[in-house]
This record gives C-alpha cells, structure tokens and sequence, in this order.
C-alpha cells in the first residue's frame, strides 16, 4: 500500500459522523381507527395513557369507522388533518390482523405515504396481545447502518423516560459478511483470515463508536435515561428478533422508508410482519 493510500485510509477512518440531539417537535397525534366512536374513544383513552408521559400536552384526534373507505380517502383525511404522528393498527376495515402475513392494503399504503412517522399497535381486537404495557420503560431503535442515523436516535429517544432505557442496536448480517469474506479468499494477494478479521472489526466499531457518541451527547444535555448499546454479526430477522424479546421492548423504533424504492426498506417490512405483539414505530 502506498503512503498516500495509508494516509487516505487514516484520514477516512478518522472522519466520524456527528450526532445532535433533537427531540422531534409533536403537537397533533391522529388516531387511525376502524372502530365505532365509542371504542375509537376508548382505544384513544388506552393510548394517551400510555404515551402521555412521552407526549404531554399534545391534541389527540380519532377517526371512527365511516371516516375512509378506501385508501385514497384515508391518505386525504390524514392530509387534511396534518398530524405530527399517525397512530393505527393492521388490517383496518378486514378481519385479515387474525393471519401473520401482511399489514392490509390501508397501513402498506399509509407507512410509505405519509409525511410523518406511522406507530403500528396491536390489533384492538388481539386479546392476547391487550391490555398494552401501563408505560413505556424500554425503547429500541434498530438499523443495519446506525452510524449517522440521527433522526432514528432523536424519535427513539423522545419515547424514553427519564428511568428507562434506549436500545440502540446494529446487526452486520452475517450471510453478507460470508460472501465477502468467500471473494477475499479469491484473491491471492490478499490474507484472508487478517483481511476478514480487520473488516469485521472496522464495520462493528463503526456503530459501537457512534453510540458513545450518542451517549456522550445525551449526557451534555442533561438526559438521565440509560443508553445500551448491541452491536452484533448475525441473522438480521432472528437477531433482531433475540434483542427485542431479552430487552423486554415496549416500543421498537425503525426506518422503513428508502429513497431508491417504493417498498418498504430493507428488514423492516419482514419484522413488521414478526413482531405483531409489541408497538413499532416506523420513521
């Protein structure tokens, strides 16, 4: 290697994105329900006594069954109404929330539409998965590229009490990581057992260091909840999967919207699907 490639490589690993602590301004939640006025009301009740402590002095709203009929009248209402946080559940207008394999026409369309963050609850009518938690202590934001996702920290961060914790967790995917390591072994002039190693390290370094930071940064700003960090190699679903499950997780925070596509990004549509017990935020 040449010296102006070692100098190249010193001055890239030394560039480190930044993290600001910017807690997202929310003044108007919209609850997007199917139900009769009574029960959106009291679905309504369930979720400011869940979320206020997170959300205080914020207007709360609900649409009852008769609202919308169909998506495009749903996408104007949510329009019309300009809230800072859409709260809603799968499978509005169906009885499909009692099948594992898809939000429903409504919330596909919703999560990737509309300007603001969607927070997907459990299906009112999911007995097993009600009542929610009476608060939310643990907070995870999930990500397969965490350094630099300031905006994922700042709403993850708006959710945790002051006594709680805020997860912040980075999966390298392994299969991944495996056919890099399976070209590197190809090429003779490269040692494959340093290479992978140093890769592997720099890759999970990367996240770890940008967490301290987000630690560091809290800190200044006097914020007293606790910030864990996971940075791990393996199977992104079932990793995930782990993590939420051993942190006892009250709110799972992740980014669903890629600019190169019209479907959901990356791992978040298949743990959408997953974890149906929990609520998930998705940015």
């Amino acid at each position: 290697m040449s010296k102006v490639d070692q100098f190249e490589s010193q001055f890239r690993a030394a560039a480190k994105p930044v993290f600001h602590w910017a807690p997202p301004e929310v003044k108007r939640v919209l609850l997007v329900s199917d139900r009769l006025r009574d029960g959106a009301e009291e679905l309504l009740a369930s979720l400011r006594s869940l979320f206020g402590e997170s959300l205080p002095g914020v207007e709360w709203s609900a649409t009852e069954t008769g609202d919308f009929g169909d998506v495009a009248s749903l996408l104007s209402l949510v329009n019309d109404r300009d809230p800072d946080l859409v709260i809603t559940y799968r499978h509005l207008h169906s009885d499909g929330w009692r099948y594992q394999f898809s939000l429903g026409e409504y919330v596909d369309v919703l999560a990737q539409v509309a300007t603001c963050p969607v927070l997907l609850i459990p299906h009112p009518d999911r007995e097993d998965a009600w009542p929610l938690p009476n608060r939310i202590e643990n907070v995870m934001a999930i990500t397969d590229h965490l350094a630099g996702e300031e905006r994922l920290v700042n709403w993850a961060a708006r959710f945790v009490p002051n006594e709680g914790a805020l997860h912040l967790t980075h999966v390298e995917d392994s299969q991944t990581f495996a056919r890099f390591v399976d070209v590197i072994s190809k090429l003779p002039d490269i040692d494959t057992e340093s290479a992978s190693k140093s890769i592997q390290d720099q890759m999970l370094k990367e996240a770890r260091d940008y967490i301290e930071r987000c630690r560091a940064v809290f800190q200044e700003n006097g914020v007293q909840f606790r910030v864990e960090s996971e940075v791990v190699l393996g199977c992104r679903l079932r990793e995930y999967e782990r993590l939420v499950q051993s942190h006892q997780t009250d709110l799972l925070v992740m980014s669903t919207r890629d600019d190169d596509q019209l479907a959901m990004h990356g791992v978040a549509y298949p743990l959408t699907i997953e974890l149906r017990d929990i609520p998930l935020l998705l940015l």
